[in-house]
């Protein structure tokens, strides 16, 4: 269940980074058409998320540490592009065109994931 509802934060995160800006494109005409691309882009976000981020993020502890931290969203937009390459290798539909698209979209994904975790799921 938590797993669904990541996944569905994620999407609603990816959703808000894609209406707000115009680096950040999702395929389809009408929204139901950008469910699946947006569904499969938080898919390969989370398995970036799992698999390759606290890698990058051990290997770049000297750089977090120096700059207090700020390097985060620096790692978050590289996961970001990561993800809209492999998006793009798989066919999704997703796409963010250049870094500073992706750290803003970072940065939105994680407001906005964050403020629904916040609002609206309960701890167990």
């Amino acid at each position: 269940m938590k797993l669904l509802l990541w996944i569905l934060t994620t999407m609603a995160g990816l959703a808000v980074a894609a209406w707000l800006l115009d680096g950040i494109h999702l395929d389809g005409a009408t929204w139901q058409d950008k469910l699946l691309p947006l569904a499969g882009a938080a898919v390969i976000l989370g398995l970036v998320s799992i698999s390759v981020k606290p890698v990058v993020k051990l290997l770049s502890l000297p750089f977090i540490i120096v700059t207090i931290g700020l390097f985060l969203l620096v790692i978050n937009a590289l996961m970001l592009m990561l993800t809209s390459w492999i998006a793009g290798k798989a066919d999704v539909g997703f796409t963010v065109d250049g870094f500073w698209a992706a750290l803003v979209g970072s940065v939105i994904v994680t407001l906005v994931t964050g403020f629904i975790d916040m609002v609206a799921i309960e701890d167990d």
